[in-house]
Protein backbone atom coordinates (compact mmCIF):
# COMPACT_ATOMS: atom_id res chain seq x y z
CA UNK A 1 0.00 0.00 0.00
CA UNK A 2 1.59 3.44 -0.95
CA UNK A 3 2.53 5.64 1.85
CA UNK A 4 1.05 8.55 3.02
CA UNK A 5 3.95 10.19 5.19
CA UNK A 6 4.21 13.88 4.63
CA UNK A 7 8.50 13.86 4.47
CA UNK A 8 9.77 12.76 1.57
CA UNK A 9 11.92 9.33 1.89
CA UNK A 10 15.04 9.34 0.41
CA UNK A 11 17.10 6.46 -1.48
CA UNK A 12 17.96 3.70 -0.23
CA UNK A 13 15.14 4.73 2.70
CA UNK A 14 12.52 5.07 -0.14
CA UNK A 15 13.70 1.35 -1.59
CA UNK A 16 13.30 -0.08 1.39
CA UNK A 17 10.00 1.22 2.73
CA UNK A 18 8.31 -0.20 -0.79
CA UNK A 19 9.65 -3.33 -0.38
CA UNK A 20 8.31 -3.94 3.11
CA UNK A 21 5.15 -2.12 1.89
CA UNK A 22 5.00 -5.20 -0.37
CA UNK A 23 4.58 -7.70 2.41
CA UNK A 24 1.64 -6.02 3.79
CA UNK A 25 -1.83 -6.41 3.07
CA UNK A 26 -3.58 -3.41 1.21
CA UNK A 27 -6.70 -2.05 -0.03
CA UNK A 28 -7.77 -1.30 -3.52
CA UNK A 29 -6.35 3.21 -3.70
CA UNK A 30 -9.14 3.10 -6.32
CA UNK A 31 -12.31 0.92 -5.08
CA UNK A 32 -11.24 0.82 -1.88
CA UNK A 33 -11.89 -3.03 -1.82
CA UNK A 34 -10.51 -4.62 0.98
CA UNK A 35 -8.18 -6.32 1.95
CA UNK A 36 -6.97 -6.76 -1.92
CA UNK A 37 -4.15 -5.59 -4.04
CA UNK A 38 -3.17 -1.60 -4.23
CA UNK A 39 -4.65 -1.62 -7.32
CA UNK A 40 -6.99 -4.13 -7.38
CA UNK A 41 -8.07 -6.52 -10.55
CA UNK A 42 -11.57 -5.34 -11.09
CA UNK A 43 -9.94 -1.94 -11.47
CA UNK A 44 -7.05 -2.52 -13.96
CA UNK A 45 -9.69 -4.52 -15.63
CA UNK A 46 -11.83 -1.29 -16.33
CA UNK A 47 -8.79 1.55 -16.61
CA UNK A 48 -6.00 -0.64 -17.54
CA UNK A 49 -7.81 -1.86 -20.80
CA UNK A 50 -5.06 -1.79 -23.79
CA UNK A 51 -6.21 0.31 -26.95
CA UNK A 52 -4.60 0.49 -30.69
CA UNK A 53 -2.12 2.98 -30.38
CA UNK A 54 0.32 3.96 -32.99
CA UNK A 55 3.25 1.54 -32.58
CA UNK A 56 6.35 5.22 -32.78
CA UNK A 57 4.87 7.29 -30.48
CA UNK A 58 1.56 5.73 -28.54
CA UNK A 59 -0.85 8.09 -29.58
CA UNK A 60 -4.34 6.54 -29.51
CA UNK A 61 -4.94 5.61 -33.20
CA UNK A 62 -8.49 3.76 -35.21
CA UNK A 63 -8.30 -0.06 -35.02
CA UNK A 64 -6.62 -1.59 -38.01
CA UNK A 65 -3.73 1.82 -38.08
CA UNK A 66 -0.83 1.07 -37.20
CA UNK A 67 1.15 4.12 -37.38
CA UNK A 68 -0.27 8.01 -36.55
CA UNK A 69 -0.20 10.02 -39.80
CA UNK A 70 2.31 12.06 -37.64
CA UNK A 71 5.07 8.90 -37.58
CA UNK A 72 4.72 8.28 -41.34
CA UNK A 73 5.80 11.82 -42.45
CA UNK A 74 8.66 12.06 -39.53
CA UNK A 75 9.46 8.61 -38.65
CA UNK A 76 10.70 8.86 -34.65
CA UNK A 77 13.47 7.46 -33.76
CA UNK A 78 11.95 4.50 -31.68
CA UNK A 79 11.51 1.06 -33.36
CA UNK A 80 8.39 0.40 -31.19
CA UNK A 81 6.47 2.30 -28.05
CA UNK A 82 3.89 1.18 -26.30
CA UNK A 83 2.02 2.75 -23.45
CA UNK A 84 0.22 0.73 -21.08
CA UNK A 85 -2.75 3.64 -20.69
CA UNK A 86 -3.89 6.98 -20.87
CA UNK A 87 -2.00 9.97 -18.56
CA UNK A 88 -5.79 10.15 -17.04
CA UNK A 89 -7.59 9.58 -14.09
CA UNK A 90 -6.88 7.90 -12.56
CA UNK A 91 -3.47 7.13 -13.52
CA UNK A 92 -2.86 10.71 -13.66
CA UNK A 93 -3.36 11.02 -9.73
CA UNK A 94 -1.63 7.66 -8.68
CA UNK A 95 1.77 8.77 -10.72
CA UNK A 96 1.09 12.32 -9.21
CA UNK A 97 2.08 10.79 -5.68
CA UNK A 98 4.31 8.64 -7.03
CA UNK A 99 6.40 11.35 -8.68
CA UNK A 100 5.69 14.35 -6.59
CA UNK A 101 4.85 13.30 -3.36
CA UNK A 102 7.52 10.81 -2.79
CA UNK A 103 5.77 7.37 -2.49
CA UNK A 104 8.29 4.99 -3.32
CA UNK A 105 5.37 2.29 -2.83
CA UNK A 106 3.04 2.74 -6.00
CA UNK A 107 6.64 1.49 -7.63
CA UNK A 108 5.14 -2.25 -7.24
CA UNK A 109 1.14 -1.75 -8.38
CA UNK A 110 2.65 0.57 -11.31
CA UNK A 111 5.13 -1.59 -12.66
CA UNK A 112 2.26 -4.14 -12.65
CA UNK A 113 -0.30 -2.22 -14.70
CA UNK A 114 2.87 -1.95 -16.98
CA UNK A 115 3.38 -5.58 -17.10
CA UNK A 116 -0.39 -6.13 -17.89
CA UNK A 117 -0.14 -4.74 -21.63
CA UNK A 118 0.48 -7.70 -24.59
CA UNK A 119 3.38 -6.22 -25.88
CA UNK A 120 5.05 -5.63 -22.74
CA UNK A 121 6.51 -9.32 -22.17
CA UNK A 122 7.93 -9.64 -25.62
CA UNK A 123 9.30 -6.26 -25.18
CA UNK A 124 11.49 -6.56 -21.93
CA UNK A 125 12.18 -10.36 -23.31
CA UNK A 126 13.55 -8.69 -26.59
CA UNK A 127 15.95 -6.69 -24.85
CA UNK A 128 19.38 -6.87 -24.22
CA UNK A 129 19.77 -4.14 -21.80
CA UNK A 130 16.83 -2.22 -19.58
CA UNK A 131 17.71 1.56 -19.37
CA UNK A 132 15.22 4.09 -17.01
CA UNK A 133 14.68 7.72 -18.60
CA UNK A 134 17.61 9.29 -15.87
CA UNK A 135 17.24 12.04 -14.08
CA UNK A 136 19.49 15.62 -13.80
CA UNK A 137 21.61 14.99 -10.41
CA UNK A 138 19.08 18.43 -9.39
CA UNK A 139 15.87 16.35 -10.44
CA UNK A 140 17.08 13.43 -8.44
CA UNK A 141 17.55 15.76 -5.03
CA UNK A 142 14.31 17.15 -5.51
CA UNK A 143 12.24 14.15 -5.88
CA UNK A 144 14.41 11.44 -3.49
CA UNK A 145 14.50 8.85 -6.27
CA UNK A 146 13.65 8.00 -9.89
CA UNK A 147 10.59 6.51 -10.41
CA UNK A 148 11.58 5.28 -13.97
CA UNK A 149 14.71 3.32 -12.33
CA UNK A 150 12.26 2.04 -9.73
CA UNK A 151 9.80 0.64 -12.64
CA UNK A 152 12.72 -0.74 -14.66
CA UNK A 153 14.05 -2.67 -11.21
CA UNK A 154 10.11 -4.21 -11.33
CA UNK A 155 10.32 -5.38 -14.33
CA UNK A 156 13.86 -6.47 -15.41
CA UNK A 157 16.09 -6.39 -12.22
CA UNK A 158 18.74 -8.45 -14.42
CA UNK A 159 18.82 -6.01 -16.87
CA UNK A 160 18.32 -3.13 -15.68
CA UNK A 161 21.20 -0.63 -15.45
CA UNK A 162 20.59 3.04 -14.69
CA UNK A 163 24.62 3.82 -15.13
CA UNK A 164 24.50 3.90 -19.30
CA UNK A 165 21.96 6.81 -19.86
CA UNK A 166 22.89 10.13 -18.34
CA UNK A 167 21.22 13.01 -17.86
CA UNK A 168 24.35 15.02 -17.09
CA UNK A 169 21.99 18.99 -18.23
CA UNK A 170 19.64 19.83 -15.90
CA UNK A 171 16.86 21.38 -18.14
CA UNK A 172 13.65 23.63 -16.89
CA UNK A 173 10.38 21.69 -16.46
CA UNK A 174 9.12 20.60 -19.53
CA UNK A 175 5.57 20.71 -18.97
CA UNK A 176 3.57 23.49 -20.62
CA UNK A 177 6.10 23.71 -23.48
CA UNK A 178 5.75 22.43 -27.18
CA UNK A 179 6.94 19.64 -28.45
CA UNK A 180 9.48 22.15 -30.94
CA UNK A 181 10.57 24.31 -27.47
CA UNK A 182 10.90 20.54 -25.56
CA UNK A 183 13.22 19.50 -28.31
CA UNK A 184 15.18 22.32 -28.12
CA UNK A 185 15.22 22.52 -24.47
CA UNK A 186 16.75 18.36 -24.18
CA UNK A 187 19.52 19.25 -26.70
CA UNK A 188 22.56 17.80 -25.05
CA UNK A 189 20.61 17.02 -21.55
CA UNK A 190 21.45 13.32 -22.52
CA UNK A 191 24.28 11.06 -22.81
CA UNK A 192 25.99 7.93 -22.75
CA UNK A 193 28.84 7.02 -20.14
CA UNK A 194 31.66 6.47 -22.20
CA UNK A 195 33.20 3.78 -20.41
CA UNK A 196 29.98 1.75 -20.88
CA UNK A 197 29.08 2.87 -24.65
CA UNK A 198 31.17 -0.19 -25.84
CA UNK A 199 28.48 -2.04 -24.71
CA UNK A 200 25.58 -0.66 -26.83
CA UNK A 201 27.29 -1.88 -30.29
CA UNK A 202 24.45 -4.02 -31.67
CA UNK A 203 22.40 -4.58 -28.71
CA UNK A 204 18.92 -3.99 -28.28
CA UNK A 205 17.57 -1.23 -25.71
CA UNK A 206 14.71 -0.77 -24.06
CA UNK A 207 13.35 2.65 -22.16
CA UNK A 208 11.07 2.82 -19.25
CA UNK A 209 9.37 5.74 -18.57
CA UNK A 210 6.55 6.37 -16.36
CA UNK A 211 4.52 9.41 -18.68
CA UNK A 212 5.40 10.45 -21.84
CA UNK A 213 4.00 13.76 -23.01
CA UNK A 214 4.73 14.82 -26.47
CA UNK A 215 7.79 12.08 -26.87
CA UNK A 216 10.96 14.66 -26.97
CA UNK A 217 12.54 13.37 -24.00
CA UNK A 218 12.47 9.58 -25.63
CA UNK A 219 13.27 10.62 -29.07
CA UNK A 220 16.33 12.73 -27.54
CA UNK A 221 17.67 9.68 -25.51
CA UNK A 222 17.17 7.12 -28.34
CA UNK A 223 18.58 9.37 -31.11
CA UNK A 224 22.17 9.43 -28.38
CA UNK A 225 21.64 5.65 -27.87
CA UNK A 226 21.45 4.97 -31.75
CA UNK A 227 24.46 7.77 -32.38
CA UNK A 228 26.54 5.29 -29.52
CA UNK A 229 25.46 1.74 -31.83
CA UNK A 230 22.40 0.42 -30.01
CA UNK A 231 20.93 -1.76 -32.88
CA UNK A 232 17.17 -1.29 -31.60
CA UNK A 233 15.46 1.51 -29.25
CA UNK A 234 12.07 0.72 -27.76
CA UNK A 235 10.37 1.87 -25.33
CA UNK A 236 7.52 0.86 -22.77
CA UNK A 237 6.08 3.68 -21.10
CA UNK A 238 3.17 3.55 -18.18
CA UNK A 239 1.06 6.48 -19.06
CA UNK A 240 0.49 8.40 -22.42
CA UNK A 241 -0.97 11.79 -22.64
CA UNK A 242 -3.46 11.64 -25.28
CA UNK A 243 -3.59 14.32 -28.24
CA UNK A 244 -5.01 17.59 -28.10
CA UNK A 245 -8.74 16.65 -28.37
CA UNK A 246 -8.47 13.10 -27.71
CA UNK A 247 -8.50 13.32 -23.73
Amino acid sequence: MPTSAPTRLRLPAARLFSALLDLLPSQCALCRAWPDEVLCRACLDQFAVPVPRCRHCALAVPPGQPVCGACLRDPPPLDECVAACDYDWPWSACVSRFKFAGEAGWAAPLAAVLRRHPRAADLIDAADLVLPMPLSQERLRERGFNQSLELARRLAPGRCNAHVLLRPVHTPPQSGLSRADRLRNLRGAFAVEPARAHGLRGRAVLLVDDVMTTGASLSAAARVLRQAGAAQVTALVLARTPAPGDA
